[in-house]
């Protein structure tokens, strides 16, 4: 955090980071330090975020930011590339990466309305070099209701990026779904406070494989998971739900009733 949150302070330009932001760059980037990479943000402002990073990665970086304010182009003088254009939209992107090719990071800082957050994250996917990642800031605005977020809604980043949680859990076999370029790219996906990354993998991914040792072993194995329970097992002093526990079967749509009950509660307590 000392590095990065030292660059910030001392830009020679306006910007501005929630706290929380430092620590988690410092630990996301370190990998990418020193090394001959391209970096994109959008949402220059002043530019005082590009002298941070171009402190921070070192010379051999490439740093670019995308601005909607054409006064922006003038930080060209003081060696960034710098493009005017709208994040929400799928043509200024295609002709972006037609001029710059892929890139290793993708730093959104711009509008935090949900159609510039995804359109940014979806169209820029293809262009992330393999081990590189998207980050997308301020993503708490996904809760927002105020400043014309209208959120929370189903439209929302934060429940795109749940659709985004089932694609890749297709690589799984029983899932029996269909690959498509987000199962095949995007390795995983963390959450922070505030901050969403998107990791791309280092080569392009396809089904996982179910693995055992000690295969002569397997006859012997005993599954426990949907037993019923024995008497000597009561978990409580409630009559019904041990007779329960001991009678029916945990596959059952009457144990399922049960157990979503006990889900709901803690629904509740982390809600509240």
């Amino acid at each position: 955090m000392k590095k990065i949150y030292k660059s910030f302070k001392t830009s020679p330009k306006y910007s501005i980071k929630w706290n929380n932001y430092f620590e988690i760059y410092e630990n996301l980037f370190k990998k990418f330090l020193k090394k001959k990479i391209t970096i994109v943000e959008v949402g220059i402002g002043d530019g005082g975020s590009l002298f941070m990073w171009k402190n921070f990665f070192g010379k051999k970086a490439k740093i670019i930011g995308i601005e909607l304010n054409p006064e922006s182009k003038k930080l060209e003088k003081k060696g960034f590339k710098i493009f005017n254009g709208d994040q929400s939209s799928k043509d200024f992107w295609k002709s972006f990466y037609k001029k710059i090719g892929k890139i290793d990071i993708l730093i959104d800082d711009g509008g935090h309305t949900n159609i510039q957050q995804i359109t940014t994250l979806i169209e820029s996917i293809n262009y992330v070099k393999p081990g590189g990642m998207i980050i997308i800031e301020d993503t708490h605005t996904s809760f927002m209701k105020n400043k014309d977020f209208k959120n929370p809604s189903k439209y929302s980043f934060i429940n795109f990026t749940s659709s985004l949680i089932e694609v890749i859990h297709r690589r799984n076999p029983n899932l029996k779904e269909e690959l498509n370029f987000i199962s095949k790219k995007i390795n995983s996906i963390e959450y922070y406070d505030s901050i969403t990354v998107i990791n791309i993998a280092k080569k392009n991914l396809t089904k996982s494989k179910n693995l055992e040792n000690n295969k002569k072993l397997r006859n012997f194995f005993d599954d426990y998971r949907f037993k019923r329970e024995n008497n000597s097992n009561k978990t409580n002093n409630n009559r019904f739900l041990n007779y329960l526990k001991q009678t029916i079967s945990k596959r059952s749509y009457l144990y399922r009733i049960y157990e979503n009950n006990i889900i709901k509660k803690y629904l509740k307590l982390i809600k509240n």
